[in-house]
This record gives structure tokens, C-alpha cells and sequence, in this order.
């Protein structure tokens, strides 16, 4: 029976990977925009205590905690002629890009308490927003094809996208935010990339399709049932260490870069240009560097390879993290960190796309939108504890928000305590990623055989699972053979 599809006619050349992949300049972007100057205009354009400013964040990932599992379950629930997930895209890239540019809104208010409960709920609503955006974003690929090699290829797409995004949203706000202590000019930035988002995210809809499915009929009260039930999967456990410590290390890289070059090295913004500009050209050369070497080896040795090119390179910056030091080898040593990006990005987001396939042979339910929802969830918690660990370092180094406020210079020991902060942390982030890689257990054999036993679970494939395929598929899943392909493994009691 021939498959009904929402949108475009399903093809796989390069345009339709490019409107796919164009989206991920919201997500890729809009996060380096925030890590690198959110912080920074709390403390020195509002004046907000440093280790307060960077609780804000962490707010909103408790938040997330209730938004993310509940439209996870939403998307399932939902049938929509243009699709559920592809319909969520339309309104949430709406929704998210306007309260992109409200989050920046200065409110002139002398009162610290007014001004932190209005950040506060400003984050929290955009959040939502942009839980709503992606969550069926990052949904959709298991949706659009079945293929293991041909997602790699959309994933790598969506990543060099999410580079560019990243190149753009470093480098441009840094040439518009000239003065830290200004808040006109953060509020300049926030409405060309509100517009810059939306654009990006709405080609998305009407450049992508959809395979439309039956709704999954459950509650809104069982989202959370649901939403814990895939960390029972092995392979999303350690997936969610890839993408907690990959994804935290370059959020920290991002977060304290302003604060690096502007306090560690005395230079801002006549180095911050030149050094992001080289990480980021670095990282998108990765990215058409690592593509290949996935397809050739596996999606997790693009990790294993790339996150010690990412230690290396934070460690080497402890001798450079001073003022007058010299632009060159601090611009190789970032091109370095580049290229360890890119290898973990571009192994991160393949990765995110299988794990609807393994979480469907431990459910027998297909829940792409519900795994995604996980998936963004881990996304911002890694992004909201980089904030706040950077809020309470600066604060723990005795950064001083009023001198920030009127464009001093911090003391010494502030200084070189930003210096070490900005090496040590991604350093540790990057060997934790390492472990990770290492322990993944799967690869194009593994997953081949995860979608042959769905296939046998559906009464599509008559062949007979062998010992070892039992004992490759524990290891993958982490359930015993006999106890997979259950509804009560997804924590639920009455799914048709």
C-alpha cells in the first residue's frame, strides 16, 4: 500500500537536503546568540549580579522539563493535512522567532527584582516557542525516510547548516554589539536574526514532506510516562552523554568567548572577530571533512576522532590566556577547536535520528516525536547548565558587574581566573565525550539489524533472529530479547 505524504514529493537531491537542513540555522544560531551575549547584557547592559543571571537559564530548562515531554506527546497526538510534525514547524517557527526579539527588550527598570522576573518569564516563553518549533523538527527525519546512509547525508546537511548558522550568529553580533554596556545595540541584533530565523524555519515547511500516520492515542497525563520510559534505552543513555558533553562544550566555548577575549586577553572586539571567525570557518570545513569519513566508518567514530582534536586544542590556550599574547597561535589552536566541533556535531545529530528506530523495537511503537522531545530537552539542559556554571564561575572569580556596567577593566585575578575557566571546563567536557563515543554501541551493522528485527516484529521479514543477533540487539537496547517489542515499555497501558 502506497504511503500517504504531507508536502513536498519525497526526493533526496541536494535542494531538498538544503530545505531541510536550512532550519537548523535557528537552532544552531540562535543558541551561540544567546550563550555569548544573553549573560553578558544581563550583567553589563542591565546590571544583574552575575551568579543571578546565570540561574535565568537553568529556570527555563525546569521549565522544559514540563514543556518538552508534554509536546513530545502532542505531536504524536496531532493529524494535520500538512502533516503534525511539519505543522508544528509553521507555528513554532512564528511563535519562537517574535520571542526571540522580546527576550532582548530593555525595560529601564531600576528594580533588580522586576528586571529578574521579567527575564526570567521572557526565557521560559521563549523556550516554549521554540520547544514547539523543535521538537517535530528534530522529529521529522526518521519521518521523511528509512534509509541509515541517505538520513546521514540530511543530518551532515543540517549540520553544515547549523555551522553557518553558527558562523553568522557569532560573528555578526559581535560587529553590532561594539559596547557590552549598550542596550540599543542588542536589541539591533535581535530583530535582524528575529527575521533571519523565521525565514530559515518557515522554508523548512514548504520545503520538506511528511509520512502521515495515524495519531497515537494516549493522554496529555501520560507525557511524562512516555518522556521517561525512553531512557530505558542503552543506546539513548549514552547518547544522551554525546550529546550532554558535546554539546556542553561548545556551548561553554560560546558563552564565555566574549568574556574570555574582552577580560583573559584585554582584546575585545579586535580579537573576538578573528578568532571566532577562524572557529567557524574551521568547523564548517569539518563538516565537509567528517561527512565522508561517517559514511566510510560510522556515525560515532566522527566523535571518537574529533573530541580529542577539541582537547588539544582548549588545552593548548592555557599558555596564551593573557594579555598581549600573539593572535596567530591562539587562531590555530581555534581553528583545532573547530574542527573537534564539527566532528561532534556532525556524529551527534546522525546519531539523534536512529534512535526512533531502537526505541520503536523496545516499544513497538513508533514515537519519533516523543524520542525528539527528549533529545531537545537534553539539548537545552546542556545548553542552560553551560549558562549557569559560566554565571557562577565569573562570580566565583569575583566578576564585578558594576565596573562591567561602566566599561572597566576587572582586576587581575579576575582575569586570569576567566582564562582558566574558559580552558579547563571544555577540556573536561571534551574527554567525557570521548567516553562516550567509545562506549556507543552502534553502528550501520547494529542498526542494519535493529530495523531487520522491526521488520520481523511487523511480520515483514521471515528470517529467524540468530544468538548472536539476540546478544548484539541486548547490548543495543539494553533489554533482554524476550522482553522487547512491548507497549509496557513505553510506560503505557492502553496504546492501539
Amino acid at each position: 500500500m502506497k504511503e500517504e505524504i504531507a508536502g513536498r514529493t519525497p526526493k533526496y537531491g541536494f535542494f531538498n537536503r538544503l530545505t531541510y537542513g536550512i532550519g537548523e540555522i535557528f537552532g544552531g544560531g540562535c543558541f551561540v546568540i544567546i550563550n555569548a551575549f544573553f549573560i553578558v547584557f544581563l550583567t553589563d547592559a542591565v546590571g544583574m549580579n552575575a551568579a543571578l543571571a546565570g540561574t535565568i537559564p537553568m529556570i527555563g530548562k525546569i521549565w522544559d522539563a514540563i514543556t518538552d515531554p508534554i509536546m513530545g506527546n502532542i505531536v504524536e497526538r496531532t493529524k494535520s493535512k500538512y502533516g503534525a510534525k511539519r505543522f508544528y514547524i509553521l507555528v513554532g517557527s512564528i511563535a519562537s522567532a517574535v520571542l526571540f526579539v522580546v527576550m532582548w527588550i530593555d525595560i529601564h527598570s531600576s528594580s533588580m527584582t522586576a528586571n529578574y522576573i521579567f527575564y526570567v518569564v521572557m526565557y521560559c516563553l521563549f523556550n516554549t516557542g521554540f520547544t514547539v518549533l523543535s521538537v517535530p523538527y528534530n522529529g521529522l527525519l526518521p519521518d521523511m525516510m528509512d534509509d541509515y546512509a541517505m538520513r546521514a547525508k540530511f543530518s551532515n546537511m543540517r549540520m553544515i547548516f547549523s555551522t553557518l548558522g553558527a558562523a553568522i550568529c557569532g560573528l555578526v553580533p559581535g560587529m553590532i554589539i561594539k559596547q557590552t554596556n549598550e542596550p540599543s545595540q542588542y536589541m539591533t541584533c535581535a530583530l535582524i536574526f528575529g527575521v533571519i530565523f523565521f525565514a530559515c524555519s518557515i522554508t523548512v515547511f514548504f520545503g520538506t514532506w511528511e509520512k502521515q500516520k495515524e495519531p497515537v492515542k494516549t493522554t496529555l497525563g501520560e507525557s511524562f510516562t512516555q518522556a521517561a520510559s525512553v531512557f530505558r534505552s542503552r543506546s539513548f543513555l549514552i547518547f544522551l552523554g554525546l550529546y550532554l558533553f558535546g554539546q556542553g562544550g561548545m556551548d561553554f566555548i560560546s558563552g564565555m568567548a566574549v568574556y574570555y577575549v574582552q577580560h583573559a586577553l584585554g582584546a575585545y572586539p579586535s580579537y573576538y572577530i578573528p578568532i571566532l571567525g577562524v572557529l567557524m570557518v574551521a568547523q564548517l570545513v569539518g563538516m565537509l571533512i567528517f561527512g565522508p569519513v561517517m559514511s566510510k566508518t560510522s556515525k560515532k567514530m566522527a566523535i571518537v576522532i574529533a573530541a580529542p582534536v577539541r582537547l588539544v586544542g582548549v588545552l593548548g590556550l592555557l599558555a596564551f590566556s593573557h594579555h598581549g599574547a600573539p593572535l596567530i597561535p591562539i587562531l590555530l589552536l581555534a581553528a583545532l577547536i573547530g574542527l573537534g566541533n564539527a566532528g561532534s556535531l556532525t556524529g551527534i545529530f546522525a546519531i539523534m535520528a536512529d534512535m526512533t528506530d531502537i526505541d520503536e523495537l523496545i516499544t513497538s511503537v513508533r514515537r519519533p516525536g516523543i524520542v525528539s522531545s527528549m533529545a531537545t530537552f537534553i539539548r537545552k539542559i546542556a545548553s542552560g547548565l553551560s549558562v549557569a556554571i559560566i554565571g557562577f564561575m565569573l562570580s566565583a572569580v569575583h566578576y564585578n558587574e558594576a565596573l562591567a556596567s561602566q566599561g572597566l577593566e576587572q582586576s587581575a585575578a579576575t582575569q586570569h581566573g576567566i582564562g582558566i575557566c574558559f580552558v579547563l571546563a571544555p577540556a573536561i567536557l571534551s574527554a567525557l565525550l570521548l567516553i562516550c563515543a567509545l562506549a556507543f554501541p552502534v553502528t550501520d551493522k547494529e542498526f542494519k539489524l535493529v530495523q531487520t528485527e522491526v521488520a520481523r516484529r511487523k511480520g515483514e521479514d521471515n528470517s529467524v533472529t540468530t544468538e548472536e543477533e539476540k546478544a548484539i540487539l541486548k547490548k543495543v537496547t539494553g533489554f533482554d530479547y524476550e522482553n522487547l517489542w512491548s507497549k509496557k515499555n513505553a510506560g503505557l497501558k492502553n496504546v492501539e
